[in-house]
């Protein structure tokens, strides 16, 4: 095993698995990726298992030091990435000799890359998972993002067969359209609201972040005054608060929310919409729950490297 030093922590560069789930009902947010896809590909080119910890680098990546021989990847959004010298490609294995450091530098597309080492990182969990929820300060460092001078321990690579590469997902250029299930507050909204909602476009604000991105465009007025108790929030939930303007859920929501949900946004759909930015825009298109269940078996073959 070895050990990984952050020289240069980035904008926002946080420690992920696939979420810290099973403990909704206690209040516990679930946290894991903002690109679930991407995640799960970082590791499968290193032939990890789909929730090994690795990072989540946003916007602006970081600088990493590595003590010992590493294989590493990097899926999602794309960086001018450098392995010592050597200019290396998102979605693609590479190697990290001892003392050398990995750069990340020009953002080309998209907005967060998973990157990967083999055998994973080997923090200690925290409530079952490695995930770090900044919102509850959970999971590795206390929750936090990581700061300069970190050590991250590297876990051990296991021999295994070796999977057919899966395929990089297309990064969104200023913004995208999100295939949704309507509901499961749809008949709260007014009929102005509804007719709206799948034809408008809203723009991310700078006030969104990990817990949700906070849209700018049509209201969406409720057909009358609301007062309903709280329920589950999933990830991808277009809640609606009093001021009629959504707030699109994202990794590290909260657990449960007070606010009527117009609609939800297709798990296929998640990976891209973690790739998105303030400032991106981003429209709504309903489809059917065959239609969202098609749209994921298509997503787990390019996963698996299958032409579906």
């Amino acid at each position: 095993m070895g050990t990984l030093t952050v020289i240069r922590a980035g904008m926002l560069t946080t420690v992920q698995d696939l979420g810290r789930w099973g403990r909704q009902h206690l209040g516990v947010p679930v946290a894991g990726p903002m690109d679930w896809y991407s995640h799960r590909l970082a590791n499968s080119l290193l032939d990890n298992e789909a929730d090994a910890a690795a990072l989540e680098v946003t916007l602006m990546g970081p600088e990493l030091l590595t003590d010992t021989e590493t294989m590493c990847a990097v899926a999602g959004a794309e960086f001018e990435i450098t392995a010592g010298e050597r200019r290396v490609r998102t979605g693609e294995p590479f190697v990290v000799a001892a003392g050398e450091r990995v750069r990340f530098g020009n953002r080309i597309a998209g907005t967060r890359a998973t990157f990967a080492v083999s055998g994973g990182f080997t923090l200690p969990l925290v409530l079952g998972s490695r995930s770090t929820s900044l919102t509850s300060r959970l999971g590795p460092f206390g929750g936090r993002a990581l700061k300069v001078g970190d050590a991250l321990t590297i876990g051990s690579s296991r021999l295994v067969e070796r999977r057919r590469p899966g395929r990089a997902a297309a990064m969104p250029h200023g913004g995208a359209r999100l295939r949704v299930i309507m509901g499961p507050h749809e008949e709260m909204f007014s009929d102005a609201a509804r007719l709206a909602f799948p034809k408008s476009r809203y723009v991310i604000t700078s006030e969104s972040n990990r817990m949700g991105y906070r849209l700018d465009g049509p209201r969406l007025d409720y057909r009358r005054p609301i007062d309903m108790l709280s329920d589950a929030t999933p990830i991808g939930s277009l809640q609606v608060p009093a001021s009629g303007w959504p707030i699109l859920l994202m990794a590290d929501r909260q657990t449960t929310g007070g606010y009527p949900k117009i609609a939800t946004v297709i798990t296929a759909d998640l990976p891209i919409a973690g790739q998105l930015a303030p400032g991106d825009w981003v429209e709504f298109e309903p489809c059917s729950r065959a239609d969202a269940l098609e749209a994921l078996r298509r997503r787990d073959a390019a996963l698996a490297g299958i032409t579906p």
